[in-house]
C-alpha cells in the first residue's frame, strides 16, 4: 500500500515505531544481565543495523553539531531511562519520561522562536494528564534521584525529537547511529562488573531488542521526522507506554485497573482527535 501524503506516512510510521518500542518490556524480562550491559548490547545490535540501512540508501555520514547533539540527547534518553528505572519505580520512570511534549514546547519556543496553536497545547496536557492517570495506583515518592532522572531522560527525550526535527536526513541519521554507538561505548562495559548469564534465551531476547524493539523502530523514526512536526512524533509515541501494560495483560495475565483504563482512553482519544485535527492542517503551520 502506498501512502501519497507524505505527512500521513511519517504518522503511520511513527505510529508503527511507538509499537515496536512498546515490546521492550516483554523481551527484557527474558535477559537476566545488568540493565546497562542490555542497553549497550541492544544498541550495538541497532548501531549495525542503521549502519547498513544507510548505507543502502546512500546517506552521507557526517559529524556535525546537529549530529552530535542529536546524538547526545537519544543516547542520553537511553541511558538516563535505564538509570532511573533502577532507582525508581517503572510507573515514575514512565510518567516523567513523557513529560517530553512539555519540554518539546519549551525547548521550540526557545530555540526556534516557534509559536504554538492552542490545539496543540490542549494535546500535550490532555495527554500528560492521561498519562499521569494511567500510572495513577503505581506511583510512588521511590527515590528522589531516580525521578529526577526520569525527568532529565524526558527533557533529552525532548530534546531528541526537536533537533532531528530540524536537521537534514545526513545530520539526522548519522545522529540516531551515533547515539547507538554513544549508548553502545557507556553500557558494554558493566559487562566486566556484574553476572550476566549467557544463554541461548537471553541471546535470542537481547537480538530481539536490537533489531525489533531499537534498530527497526528508529529506520522508522528517522523517515518520519521528514514529514512530522517534533510535537506530532512526541505525542504519538505516547502508544508505546500504553501499550506496556497491554503486553503484560496478554502474556501473564494481570489486569489493568480502573485508572489505568481511564487514563489509556484520554490518552488514545487525545491522539487520535490531535491527529485528525493536525492532518487537516496546513504543512506550513503545522512546521
Amino acid at each position: 500500500m502506498q501512502i501519497k501524503n507524505p505527512r500521513n506516512q511519517g504518522i503511520l510510521f511513527m505510529a508503527i515505531c511507538a509499537v515496536l518500542w512498546s515490546t521492550g518490556g516483554i523481551f527484557i524480562k527474558i535477559v537476566p544481565w545488568n540493565p546497562m550491559f542490555i542497553a549497550g548490547f541492544r544498541s550495538l545490535i541497532a548501531a549495525g543495523l542503521y549502519f547498513l540501512y544507510m548505507r543502502h540508501q546512500r546517506i552521507q555520514w557526517v559529524v556535525n553539531g546537529d549530529s552530535v547533539l542529536a546524538g547526545i540527547c537519544m543516547s542520553g534518553n537511553f541511558i538516563l531511562y535505564i538509570s532511573a528505572n533502577k532507582l525508581t519505580t517503572a510507573a515514575n520512570a514512565i510518567v516523567l519520561q513523557y513529560s517530553a511534549p512539555i519540554s518539546i514546547l519549551i525547548l521550540s519556543a526557545l530555540f526556534f522562536r516557534q509559536r504554538f496553536r492552542r490545539g496543540d497545547i490542549l494535546a500535550v496536557v490532555m495527554t500528560t494528564l492521561g498519562i499521569s492517570l494511567f500510572f495513577f495506583d503505581k506511583l510512588s515518592n521511590k527515590s528522589m534521584l531516580g525521578n529526577v532522572l526520569a525527568l532529565l531522560a524526558g527533557v533529552f527525550f525532548a530534546g531528541m525529537f526537536v533537533v532531528t526535527g530540524h536537521t537534514n536526513e545526513d545530520s539526522r541519521s548519522s545522529g540516531i547511529l551515533l547515539a547507538h554507538l554513544m549508548t553502545a561505548v557507556v553500557g558494554l562495559p558493566f559487562f566486566f562488573f556484574s553476572h550476566n548469564p549467557i544463554s541461548m534465551p537471553a541471546l535470542a531476547a537481547i537480538f530481539a531488542l536490537g533489531i525489533f524493539q531499537l534498530g527497526i523502530p528508529y529506520l522508522l523514526y528517522g523517515i518520519a521526522a521528514r514529514n512530522c512536526s517534533p510535537l506530532s512524533c512526541s505525542l504519538i509515541s505516547f502508544i508505546e507506554p500504553l501499550l506496556n501494560p497491554v503486553w503484560v495483560f496478554l502474556f501473564n495475565g494481570e489486569a489493568p485497573g480502573f485508572y489505568a483504563l481511564l487514563g489509556g482512553a484520554v490518552v488514545l482519544a487525545t491522539v487520535v482527535a490531535y491527529t485528525i485535527w493536525n492532518s487537516k492542517t496546513p504543512a506550513a503551520a503545522v512546521r
